[in-house]
């Protein structure tokens, strides 16, 4: 069996996505997972985040969502988390993957879209 084809890393990108807590977090990302818009979530909880909004500063506990997918997946993934998420504005960031494991970076490829 051969090796599937390398993905460049350029095609990969890190998404990162509060959530109110562990519940909401953990159905956004299934939803996207199963719709193939994410290969993976991984939910990291604990996290504080004091940020502006309406004219007050907030000090909430959340949990962040850090989300693998494609590029061109990006524009579909985001309006699905607006579409899902009880914030008025969520949080919805991509990075660009400088590199990473040839495999891994695959896998994300063959996972999402």
């Amino acid at each position: 069996m051969s090796s599937p084809a390398p993905v460049p890393a350029e095609d990969a990108l890190v998404v990162l996505v509060t959530a109110p807590n562990m519940d909401v977090a953990a159905s956004l990302a299934r939803s996207l997972v199963e719709a193939r818009l994410a290969a993976c979530g991984n939910l990291v909880p604990g996290i504080r985040s004091i940020y502006a909004w309406d004219g007050k500063i907030c000090d909430d506990a959340e949990v962040l969502l850090v989300l693998k997918t494609r590029r061109a997946s990006l524009d579909a993934l985001t309006a699905a988390v607006v579409a899902q998420h009880p914030y008025d504005c969520p949080e919805v960031l991509a990075f660009d993957v400088a590199g990473g494991h040839g495999p891994y970076l695959s896998w994300i490829a063959q996972n999402v879209g």
